[in-house]
């Protein structure tokens, strides 16, 4: 299975407004964004666990990273209310579960080999800050290694956002909305540009919050 695979492409897609779709495991549905291969893959996808969904224990050779987005998410080192980001590096192993019913934006075989670091951090829990030389945006680290850059950012009401982003850029709208590229962006709305590219955006009259990763597409062929 190949969808947005071609790295070297602007790509979006308006999950808010598109179908569930029933994965293998019964009680998950998911919204595929990018997607190279089938069950295993690397893959980019909102997935909506159904209350009391629970999964037998497997590792990610390729490691996962995933932002809840509503309910909670579960596993055996505890529990990620809505707001939560997680990574977990390649060869980890859980058995992820959410009595309650959760949405978590999940990414899947995207880590450098070499990445063994652990990241849980409640973004409800940390004050957004003001980076030099960015108007009207406030923002909270998630991760940086060098490779990648991973934050929250808040654009401020009608903000206009310019960015270089060499290494490519990727976005998902958590509140509000903006514009780029003559294309609205609503809540759960995906974003990515190719290395090289320049963000032009203008955010809504609501603002925007989004999950922004900088950096990582410098590392990939154009077709994976």
């Amino acid at each position: 299975m190949r969808i947005n695979a071609d790295f070297s492409k602007r790509a979006s897609v308006h999950a808010g407004k598109s179908d569930w779709v029933q994965s293998p495991m019964p009680g998950v549905e998911r919204k595929l964004l990018d997607r190279v291969g089938d069950e295993v893959a690397r893959a980019t996808s909102i997935v909506r666990y159904a209350p009391g969904t629970a999964f037998s224990p497997h590792t990610h050779p390729g490691g996962e990273e995933f932002f809840v987005l509503d309910g909670i998410f579960q596993d055996e080192r505890g529990d990620y209310p809505a707001g939560s980001y997680v990574r977990n590096p390649p060869t980890s192993r859980h058995t992820p579960r959410s009595q309650a019913g959760c949405t978590i934006f999940v990414k899947l075989f995207q880590f450098d080999a070499a990445d063994c670091s652990h990241v849980n951090i409640d973004t409800r829990l940390v004050d957004a800050v003001a980076p030099a030389g960015r108007q009207g945006v406030r923002l909270i680290p998630l991760f940086n290694d060098g490779r990648e850059d991973v934050r929250i950012e808040e654009w401020h009401t009608d903000a206009t956002v310019l960015l270089d982003v060499p290494g490519g850029f990727e976005a998902l709208v958590l509140e509000g909305g903006f514009e780029e590229g003559g294309e609205m962006f609503a809540q759960h709305s995906w974003l990515r540009l190719p290395k090289d590219s320049r963000l032009t955006a203008v955010a809504s009259a609501a603002g925007a919050r989004l999950w922004i990763k900088t950096g990582h597409l410098q590392h990939i062929l154009p077709h994976a």
